[in-house]
């Protein structure tokens, strides 16, 4: 049986992403930065959606795009998509960690929302997995592996964010591999 996210281009900027989309599909896969402008919401589904329809038009090809981040109880959901901007912008991954020492609740899950879009096709078409980790915020960034925010996310059940782990340890029940393995489940469908 052909792997239904065979032949996909995997249209982002973070190498990481790419490094752990390869290990979890069990072969190399590369990267294609493109400029896809980002909808403003909350709605994980929502922007993933949106940038596949955009990255198939404008490259002419099926393609698969990622949208990540964390749900941050305390904040009622925030920052969500938004996550990138805040820890790789004027906060920081430290800044982010110290706005939640106010609070008691560091409860957080971090969420992985997969799209496909082939070119010609209406948002209904748009192929979604979403997969979720329930976990905490760390009191500050720990680790040096992974990418990103993995050193403020302790996973539920364990002592240790997920830049203090080995990748085979993260990418056995991450956000990101539950996503994948939903998104391969509808697909063969």
């Amino acid at each position: 049986m052909t792997d239904a996210l065979f032949g996909l281009t995997f249209v982002t900027s973070n190498a990481g992403k790419a490094r752990e989309a390869g290990a979890l599909l069990g072969r190399t896969v590369t990267a294609h930065p493109l400029d896809v402008p980002e909808i403003q919401s909350l709605d994980f589904p929502e922007v993933a959606r949106a940038k596949a329809l955009v990255a198939a038009r404008a490259l002419g090809v099926p393609v698969l795009v990622e949208d990540s981040g964390l749900v941050v109880a305390g904040w009622g959901g925030f920052p969500g998509p938004l996550t990138k901007w805040i820890t790789m912008g004027a906060l920081g991954q430290e800044g982010l960690a110290k706005m939640l020492d106010g609070f008691s609740d560091r409860g957080a899950e971090a969420v992985s929302a997969l799209a496909v879009a082939r070119p010609g096709q209406g948002e209904t078409d748009v192929v979604v997995a979403v997969g979720r980790v329930a976990g905490s915020i760390a009191l500050h960034p720990r680790g040096e592996n992974g990418f990103g925010w993995d050193v403020l996310f302790v996973p539920e059940g364990a002592t240790r964010t997920w830049a203090e782990m080995s990748e085979e340890e993260k990418n056995r029940d991450s956000h990101r591999a539950r996503a994948f393995a939903l998104l391969r489940s509808t697909l063969a469908r």
